[in-house]
């Protein structure tokens, strides 16, 4: 799959690094991706904690029918596929490369639903081990959003876009090629504010 969402996410970030393998986090301005801030969300490199959600935008909480924030990224996910996930977020931050990933999730008595996860490497004082820019994304909102949670999922495949070689499914990497034209606003960063600081 490649949808808008993760298109524009994808295409957005990757004009900012510029030549850099990644972005710094105070790189992102949320008005510059208003339209799609609600599928988005940033984790926090803790793998002792299972990657927590710093933030993460309404659409997002509103599939898994949960407030994200705070919570493990692990956890959205079936218990077979954990390690998996957990080694594609370590090699996002050593390698300082996208993943994409691919999944299905079948809320009891409900059609299956198909989900993509763009997750996008931040360097922080030029560490990649400190936060993620990500997008959850499903092809049309599902009639029972907000009130039946889709997790968790099952996952379907991985992929490194960078280097064009999937690990289980094929296509192209979203984004590739295009330049962002986006808005250029000025505001409040998508990291938030606490106590005076950004978080």
């Amino acid at each position: 799959m490649q949808l808008a969402i993760s298109i524009e996410l994808y295409a957005y970030w990757n004009a900012l690094r510029a030549g850099r393998s990644a972005p710094e986090r105070n790189d992102i301005e949320p008005g510059a991706i208003r339209g799609i801030l609600a599928d988005t969300f940033v984790l926090e490199f803790d793998k002792e904690n299972g990657f927590p959600f710093r933030i993460a935008g309404s659409r997002a909480n509103a599939l898994f029918l949960t407030e994200l924030r705070g919570l493990s990224f692990l956890l959205l996910w079936r218990e077979a596929d954990r390690q998996t996930v957990k080694s594609v977020v370590q090699a996002l931050a050593n390698e300082s490369k996208p993943y994409l990933l691919c999944a299905e999730a079948r809320p009891s008595g409900l059609e299956s639903l198909q989900i993509e996860t763009m997750l996008l490497p931040l360097r922080h004082h030029g560490s990649t081990h400190a936060r993620v820019l990500g997008s959850i994304a499903v092809k049309a909102p599902p009639h029972w959003l907000g009130l039946i949670g889709a997790g968790p999922a099952s996952l379907i495949s991985t992929r490194p876009l960078d280097s064009g070689t999937p690990t289980k499914a094929d296509g192209t990497p979203p984004g590739a090629g295009r330049r962002f034209a986006g808005p250029k606003a000025r505001g409040r960063f998508l990291f938030g504010w606490r106590d005076g600081q950004r978080t």
